[in-house]
């Protein structure tokens, strides 16, 4: 046995974004619509862990989680900058969200997909950049023709920003903490994606020991 591979591997760091990136990624799924809880990686372990209940009935339209080696750092929040007109947005310090759209009932995360990139949303989180990166499954019976956001349903797009703008909401406040931007289309995500990988670069190399 090579021991060197007996360990589980870090999602986002351990596991790769794909051969065919940006034109096609591997996703690591942390949430599947018929969780009532938020799951989440731990950074350090790479576990699985269970950030809060979701404290509302919305659920999560579409696999969710996110591409691995990526980080949202400087190059990827230079577009949120230059959409806004600037200077002070800067990434949100995690990987590159992405929601997988697919016909299948995948009943938990923890697993990785095969997803082709066909857009994006452009979310603030506390005035850091947030986007949530849109695919479709590999090969999907229903979704897998599509290249662009534009040939997705207008009702399944207003459920993954309904879902992606309130999600965070604390019961009793009044203002909301996501602000919904706009969206873009798969060129652009291409490029948000290609950014996030050139800043996990950066960020790795500044965190070494």
């Amino acid at each position: 046995m090579d021991y060197n591979k007996a360990h589980k591997a870090h999602p986002w760091h351990g596991i790769s974004p794909g051969e065919r990136v940006p034109e096609e990624v591997r996703a690591f799924i942390e949430i599947v619509p018929t969780d009532t809880v938020k799951y989440e990686v731990d950074k350090e372990s790479g576990y699985l862990s269970l950030d809060r209940p979701q404290k509302f009935s919305n659920i999560v339209p579409s696999l969710y989680g996110f591409i691995p080696k990526t980080y949202c750092g400087p190059q990827m929040a230079e577009l949120t900058n230059k959409a806004l007109v600037r200077f002070d947005v800067a990434g949100d310090g995690d990987p590159l969200d992405i929601c997988v759209l697919t016909e299948k009932d995948v009943t938990h995360g923890d697993v990785i997909v095969k997803a082709r990139p066909i857009g994006g949303l452009r979310l603030l989180d506390h005035n850091q950049a947030d986007d949530k990166i849109v695919a479709v499954l590999q090969n999907d019976a229903v979704y897998g023709a599509m290249t662009d956001i534009e040939q997705v349903p207008a009702d399944i797009i207003r459920r993954l920003i309904h879902y992606f703008s309130t999600y965070k909401d604390i019961p009793g406040e009044h203002t909301s903490r996501m602000q919904f931007i706009s969206i873009y289309g798969s060129d652009v995500a291409k490029d948000v994606i290609l950014r996030s990988m050139a800043d996990y670069k950066d960020y790795i190399a500044e965190h070494k020991d």
